[in-house]
C-alpha cells in the first residue's frame, strides 16, 4: 500500500517508522521556532503535510508514548481521525497534561499515524437486539482482573 504525501512547507518531514515493525509512523512538527505549550493548554501543531489515504482506510493519530510520559503532551482529542477523502494539512492538537510549560522544537516528533482499514456498515433501526450473556452490563460490569 502506498500513501501519497504532499509537503505543504519546505521544512515539512514525511512520516517515518521508528523500527521495522512499528505500527505508527512518526509525525513531525513543522514550525519555524520553538513552540511553548502552557499547562492545561491545547495548541494546534502544524505538520506541513497532507495525505492521500487509500479508499477504505483512515489515518488514526495517536500519542507518542515518550512525549506523553516524559512531557505530558498528547493529542487533545485522544485519537485524531483522518478520513480517506480529506486532503488538507494534518494538524495535531497537543494538550499539555503536565504542570509545567512544555516546548516543541522544529522537526520534533509529535504524534504517530496509524493507517488502518475501515468498515462503513449501513445502520438500520430495530425494535429488538439479540440476547447475550453480558446484555446491558457496562462500565466495569464484566468483573475485575
Amino acid at each position: 500500500m502506498i500513501v501519497k504525501i504532499k509537503k505543504l512547507a519546505e521544512n515539512a518531514k514525511i512520516p517515518t517508522y521508528g523500527s521495522a515493525y512499528a505500527a505508527g509512523a512518526d509525525l513531525y512538527a513543522c514550525v519555524e521556532e520553538a513552540l511553548t505549550i502552557a499547562p492545561g493548554q491545547t495548541v494546534l501543531v502544524h505538520t506541513g503535510i497532507a495525505a492521500e489515504l487509500p479508499a477504505g482506510t483512515a489515518g488514526l493519530v495517536y500519542a507518542r508514548s515518550g512525549l506523553a510520559t516524559k512531557k505530558g503532551l498528547a493529542p487533545a482529542n485522544k485519537v485524531g481521525v483522518i478520513d480517506a477523502d480529506y486532503r488538507g494539512e494534518i494538524l495535531v492538537g497537543l494538550y499539555n497534561h503536565s504542570g509545567e510549560e512544555q516546548i516543541i522544537l522544529p522537526g520534533e516528533r509529535i504524534a504517530q499515524l496509524v493507517v488502518t482499514p475501515v468498515l462503513t456498515p449501513a445502520f438500520e433501526e430495530a425494535e429488538t437486539l439479540s440476547d447475550t450473556v453480558r446484555a446491558e452490563g457496562g462500565f466495569g460490569s464484566t468483573g475485575q482482573t
